[in-house]
């Protein structure tokens, strides 16, 4: 945790100051790449996070998110990167990614992530399209079976 930047927001990576309720209702409802999953999951996902980081207003609301999945060691997954609506425009996103992947124990790692319209954003924090070696394996459809 550090103090508030001047424009009066602040970033803290501690989990107990998670407001799930804000998580919850952002990607739930404004989050193409959340809504198909439960509060439980949203709530499990916090929980066993390596890493999150909140993004708070001059007030002390949670007003944007970032968590990542880890070992802590040598890779490292961004996730659920987000500002909500009424204050954006204040760098918070790159603020979030940067405390996130640069700042902290996860700065040696290689990271990646999904976006489908925020390239550009992570692109100025050296992300790159995938080499030829990466090979995603998408998640399952309920009750599909095993590969043969």
């Amino acid at each position: 945790m550090r103090g508030p930047d001047p424009d009066g927001y602040e970033l803290d990576d501690d989990p107990a100051r998670v407001d799930l309720d804000v998580v919850w209702a952002f990607l739930s409802r404004e989050a193409y790449w959340g809504r198909d999953r439960t509060r439980v999951e949203v709530e499990e996902q916090v929980r066993v996070a390596w890493r999150v980081v909140g993004a708070y207003a001059p007030d002390g609301t949670q007003v944007g998110f970032a968590r990542a999945v880890s070992d802590g060691v040598r890779f490292g997954y961004l996730a659920d990167v987000f500002v909500v609506d009424g204050h954006r425009g204040h760098g918070l996103g790159k603020r979030l990614v940067r405390r996130m992947i640069d700042e902290g124990p996860g700065a040696h790692m290689r990271w990646t992530l999904f976006t489908r319209d925020a390239h550009g954003l992570y692109e100025r924090f050296g992300f790159a399209p995938p080499d030829p070696t990466a090979l995603v394996r998408p998640a399952r459809v309920a009750g599909a079976g095993a590969a043969p």
